[in-house]
C-alpha cells in the first residue's frame, strides 16, 4: 500500500511539473506611417516552460507624432 502511495505521488508530481523546453514567439509588427513595410520576425527562447515565455511574448503598441501627423506602430505577438 506504502508503495502505490509513493507510487501515485511520483505520477502526480511528474504530470504537474511545467514542461521546460524551448519556445517560438512570433511577432508582426505594422504601422499607418506613410512607406512603413509590414515585418514578421521569430524569435527562440530556449529552456523555458509555456508560463514563462507568455510574459515575454506580447504584444505593444506605441503613438507618436512627427510633423503634425500622429502614427501608431503595433507589435502583435502568438506563442507558436
Amino acid at each position: 500500500m506504502k508503495k502505490t502511495i509513493i507510487l501515485f505521488a511520483c505520477a502526480v508530481t511528474l504530470a504537474l511539473a511545467s514542461c521546460k523546453k524551448d519556445r517560438v514567439c512570433e511577432c508582426t509588427s505594422s504601422s499607418n506611417e506613410p512607406g512603413y513595410t509590414s515585418s514578421t520576425d521569430t524569435y527562440t527562447v530556449l529552456n523555458v516552460s509555456k508560463g514563462t515565455v507568455k510574459k515575454a511574448c506580447i504584444t505593444t503598441e506605441s503613438t507618436y507624432t512627427s510633423g503634425g501627423s500622429t502614427y501608431t506602430h503595433k507589435s502583435e505577438c502568438k506563442l507558436k
